[in-house]
């Protein structure tokens, strides 16, 4: 894929750096949503460590606009592994203790599976409630999705040379071979993910540097799962710290919120 823009890759200098801007961004992007004709903001989260990083900072970046205007967020989960909520490896189960538990948003307007399905039934499912929360899209359109990427280029629950790249008509899939256990998982699909008005990923560490010099360097004739989203429309960002921005030679902005 094409080197993105510069001014697209953000750089900062530690994990707790990029976590504090990424929960400013979060809020700013939810205000002014909020301002627009629709005024709602739809958040879409994935795992990993993105829970304790998002944990830590958005509860006081959101905390400024008042329970009122949370009130107003619809979170839904990019995607999510099948097991009980309260297991160690259920997405929404960890964002719950520690997230929105802090966080007044309507449990009405987070939207998950449900983990007691069989794995195609509860794709079924949950692709039927992000219908119902998003009526009048054709497909589901988040203000913002905030990815992460795995080692081997995975994003949400979509994994290099798997079938599920190739799906245009779903909006939400289930995989029951994730090369990654838990097995059984729920994910949203390439198209859901390029109609977003905003994509961000995430990316911290060193064990992130060479699949991210891939990704935003390497023209690939078998793109890897997270060089193929590619908002039609929206905004793609990257987010990264200087450990997994390592290897890149393409320019990028450097941040400090020191």
């Amino acid at each position: 894929m094409a080197a993105p823009a510069s001014d697209l890759i953000s750089v900062f200098s530690s994990p707790q750096e990029l976590g504090a801007s990424l929960a400013q961004l979060v809020a700013q992007r939810a205000a002014c949503c909020l301002a627009g004709a629709r005024a709602r903001f739809a958040l879409g989260l994935s795992g990993g460590s993105l829970v304790s990083m998002l944990a830590r900072e958005l509860p006081a970046a959101a905390a400024p606009a008042g329970p009122a205007s949370l009130a107003r967020w619809t979170v839904g989960f990019c995607d999510e592994r099948l097991v009980p909520f309260e297991h160690a490896e259920s997405t929404y189960g960890l964002y719950r203790t520690h997230l929105l538990s802090r966080l007044p948003i309507p449990d009405s307007q987070v939207i998950t599976i449900n983990p007691q399905l069989p794995v195609e039934e509860a794709a079924e499912d949950y692709a039927k409630k992000l219908r119902q929360a998003f009526q009048g899209d054709s497909i589901p359109v988040f203000d913002l999705l905030i990815l992460g990427v795995g080692p081997d280029g995975h994003t949400c629950s979509l994994f290099p040379d798997h079938p599920l790249l190739q799906e245009r008509e779903k909006i939400v899939a289930p995989i029951s071979d994730s090369p990654k256990p838990p097995p059984q998982r729920v994910t949203l699909t390439l198209p859901v993910l390029n109609a977003a008005r905003t994509v961000i990923f995430v990316a911290t560490g060193e064990g992130k540097a060479a699949v991210l010099k891939r990704i935003l360097e390497d023209k690939e004739e078998n793109p890897l799962p997270a060089a193929l989203v590619q908002p039609h429309t929206g905004k793609l960002c990257w987010f990264l710290d200087e450990a997994a921005a390592g290897l890149l030679t393409v320019p990028f902005e450097k941040h400090s919120t020191l």
